[in-house]
């Protein structure tokens, strides 16, 4: 950021204030639950065999992992999060499961209890965050067992106004996220854009908002009764998901699934 910048002014990737100020309204957006279901989808939890040790990384507010406890409660989950804001919310969340504030985006200092630990992983909207997004998929890989299936979703299309509020870098096209994905030395079993057309619609409706749903979300956060047309808006396009296709090259909600092999090398 310029140096000229407001002190009182969060940086893009300020994610203590980023979750403060934007969880609540993150928890009614209905890409979210539309994004959580393609992940589950493509994770195969409801099926998979015990044991699930799943690693959510970039945890959040622990939304994702609430839902794979609720989903499978035999399941072990591990949340990390760069934010204290965001782990401090999960932990009050989704007692059930752990999380732990670390910067995964530098090399970290694994516990012996946590190395090839995971069977199931998930990076869902974080590496259109990060400078370079190979390097810490490689910081991760210490944490996932041979076998361990990832799975990672990034926007394509258009970037918007909050996008770059809160730290995008790059949206992805399927070549450039499989391409991360090879370099980090995982298996790359399937590549797609799900969402088309709504998912795509309401992307570019974000876009035509600008910077004034900065201030939407930031106030929608903090009351208890979002406006009317807002409401509309969620319930209008909760309900087109549904129609979306899932799968193809035109959908603006890429989604990847990764593998380690059991030799642990591509």
């Amino acid at each position: 950021m310029p140096s000229t910048r407001r002190s009182d002014t969060p940086s893009r990737d300020d994610w203590n204030h980023h979750w403060t100020s934007f969880a609540a309204s993150a928890a009614r957006n209905p890409a979210q639950a539309y994004r959580q279901a393609l992940v589950f989808e493509s994770l195969g939890l409801r099926d998979a065999a015990r044991p699930v040790r799943l690693i959510d990384l970039g945890s959040g507010a622990g939304t994702f992992a609430g839902e794979v406890l609720r989903v499978r409660p035999d399941a072990e989950v591990l949340g990390l999060d760069a934010s204290a804001s965001g782990v401090d919310l999960a932990r009050r969340t989704v007692p059930g499961a752990t999380f732990l504030q670390r910067d995964f985006t530098k090399p970290m200092a694994i516990e012996a209890r946590h190395l090839g630990w995971a069977t199931h992983a998930v990076c869902s909207e974080v590496l259109e965050h990060l400078d370079d997004p190979v390097a810490v998929l490689n910081n991760v890989r210490p944490l996932l067992a041979p076998g361990c299936r990832l799975v990672v979703t990034v926007p394509a299309g258009p970037m918007s106004a909050f996008d770059e509020h809160i730290g995008h870098r790059r949206h992805f096209s399927a070549r450039l996220l499989e391409e991360t994905l090879l370099a980090a030395g995982l298996r790359v079993i399937d590549v797609r854009g799900a969402g088309f057309p709504f998912f795509n619609a309401y992307r570019l409706a974000v876009v035509a908002r600008g910077k004034k749903l900065i201030d939407d979300a930031a106030e929608g956060g903090e009351k208890t009764h979002l406006p009317l047309s807002a409401r509309g808006a969620i319930r209008v396009f909760s309900w087109l998901f549904k129609l979306n296709a899932n799968s193809g090259k035109l959908g603006w909600q890429l989604v990847a699934v990764g593998v380690v092999d059991q030799t642990g090398s591509s």
